[in-house]
Formats: structure tokens, C-alpha cells, sequence
């Protein structure tokens, strides 16, 4: 059980205990010329953040994209399941 405000530590094991292990997203109609990518690890905002987690919710059907700067993690983006969107996860042997 989980009680609001979480630590860094216990905001990154409910995060992942409700995602799927996605490593990127790209979101757009066009693939390799008009789709923006957003990878995990990723810098972002001119260096100041860095993709921390890319999030599959099942009770909203969006992807979220979550931002971390030193201890704080933010939701940064939402897409919706109207959106164009192509999924890559890890594939871990």
C-alpha cells in the first residue's frame, strides 16, 4: 500500500509495478519522417531532465511519459489511444 506524497524509491516500485517494460514510443502517422520518439534515458528540456519511465496505464489506454531531475519524478506527457503511436519494449534474455 501506497500513501501520497511517495518517496523517489517507493514513486519508482508503484510505477513499475503497473507498467509493461517499454524502451521507446514513437508518436505520429509517419514513422520515420513526421513521428516524435521519445526514448527512455533520453535527455530532455535542454539537459535539465531525463526520460525516466515510458508507461502503459490499461485503466486510462494512454501512454505516459514520466521526467526525472535529480529526486523528482513528473508526469511530462499523455497520449491518448487516438494517437498514432508505435511501441518498442525491452527484450530482455
Amino acid at each position: 500500500m501506497y500513501v501520497w506524497p511517495l518517496t523517489l524509491g517507493e514513486e519508482y516500485h508503484y510505477l513499475r509495478s503497473r507498467v509493461m517494460d517499454i524502451r521507446k514510443i514513437s508518436v505520429g502517422p509517419d514513422y520515420k519522417s513526421g513521428a516524435m520518439h521519445y526514448l527512455v534515458g533520453q535527455d530532455i528540456l535542454n539537459g535539465s531532465h531525463k526520460i525516466h519511465l515510458i508507461q502503459q496505464d490499461k485503466d486510462s489506454q494512454s501512454i505516459k511519459v514520466w521526467i526525472q531531475r535529480e529526486d523528482e519524478i513528473l508526469l511530462w506527457k499523455e497520449f491518448n489511444s487516438n494517437m498514432p503511436i508505435s511501441i518498442e519494449y525491452n527484450i530482455n534474455f
